[in-house]
Order: C-alpha cells, then sequence, then structure tokens
C-alpha cells in the first residue's frame, strides 16, 4: 500500500515506515501529524485518484528532526564592472517518519 502526497509544493510517494524529508513542516519533535492532501492511494492493484484529493484518506506522521540543509552560494558577478556579490542560503526542513495511511 502506499500514497501520492503533497505538501511543500512537491509530491511524494510514500509507503509506510519510510522517513521522507520535505519543506519545514510547524511541530516539535516526536509528535505526530497529519497530512490530509492525498492525491491517490493504491492498495492490492487498486487505486483511487482524488479530484484533487482523495475524499477522507489521511497520512499520519512523525518529526523526527527539523534542521537546515548544507549552504548552497550564490554569485553574482558583473563582467567589465569590477563587481561581485556572493550570498549564502540554507533551506529549513522537516524528516517525517510515516506511520500509518487511512483511507482508499
Amino acid at each position: 500500500m502506499y500514497a501520492i502526497i503533497e505538501t511543500g509544493g512537491e509530491q511524494l510517494r510514500v509507503t509506510t515506515g519510510d522517513v521522507v524529508s520535505v519543506e519545514k513542516v510547524i511541530g516539535d519533535v516526536n509528535t505526530e501529524i497529519t497530512l490530509d492532501r492525498v492525491l491517490m492511494i493504491e492498495n492490492d492493484g487498486n487505486a483511487v485518484f482524488g479530484k484533487p484529493y482523495v475524499q477522507g484518506a489521511t497520512v499520519k506522521a512523525e518529526i523526527v528532526q527539523t534542521s537546515r540543509s548544507p549552504k548552497v552560494l550564490v554569485m553574482k558577478h558583473q563582467s567589465k564592472k569590477a563587481t561581485k556579490k556572493v550570498t549564502g542560503h540554507r533551506q529549513f526542513f522537516t524528516k517525517l517518519k510515516i506511520k500509518e495511511i487511512i483511507g482508499g
């Protein structure tokens, strides 16, 4: 059994027991959250598609870790001007452990 969920502007295929990294979700470590934006559920070859979401379907997950990704450096350079600018960015992310897929 697996589900396709939408969170943080991206779609993920998850099964029970998976640990996935998503854009930051508000909550403390070791708390359980419910993801209700389920786009599809597949169980034993029977697929249920939502329009856009599956009615009554949820995915329960536990927050394992909240951290920041490695730094990405962005450099802007204008040729023939002798100007350079370097900035860095670290995106927040949350690791979720999928506990249960309900519905379908």
